[in-house]
């Protein structure tokens, strides 16, 4: 389970980790009332474990999320995501004549700012901000 996403940001997080082309139960649920976050969101889903890369693009997008791990009904790990320093092969650089655009290379950034989300591409150096984010 996925929760504290920012309401806003429930359907990106759907759409980067491809759930709708999931077959298993999945729970999604917005503008939940949070004392914490004023308004959230969730996202359950049944026999899926999230891959490292997965984890760091929900980090990307719901840098609040708190990833849930249960179990036979009981909470067996809870953890916090960590938006990451350097993102490898996730993120496209927004700069058409960036190499890792007309080439095949993996893309590779820095998080400059992990606060607003800014991302500093490896090769062409252009800031890819929140906004202009795209995911491979």
């Amino acid at each position: 389970m996925i929760d504290h996403i920012p309401s806003g940001s429930v359907f990106q997080v759907i759409k980067i980790l491809n759930l709708t082309e999931y077959s298993d139960q999945l729970l999604i649920a917005t503008n939940l009332d949070s004392q914490k976050m004023g308004k959230k969101g969730i996202i359950k889903v049944s026999n899926l474990f999230f891959r490292p890369d997965e984890i760091n693009k929900i980090a990307l997008v719901a840098p609040s999320a708190t990833l849930i791990v249960i179990r036979n009904f009981e909470v067996i790990k809870k953890s916090q995501v960590e938006v990451p320093d350097c993102v490898e092969n996730i993120v496209k650089c927004f700069n058409p004549n960036c190499i890792t655009n007309n080439e095949d290379i993996a893309t590779r950034f820095r998080v400059i700012d992990k606060k607003e989300m800014k991302l500093r591409c490896h090769y062409c150096e252009k800031i890819t901000a929140r906004n202009n984010m795209g995911f491979r």
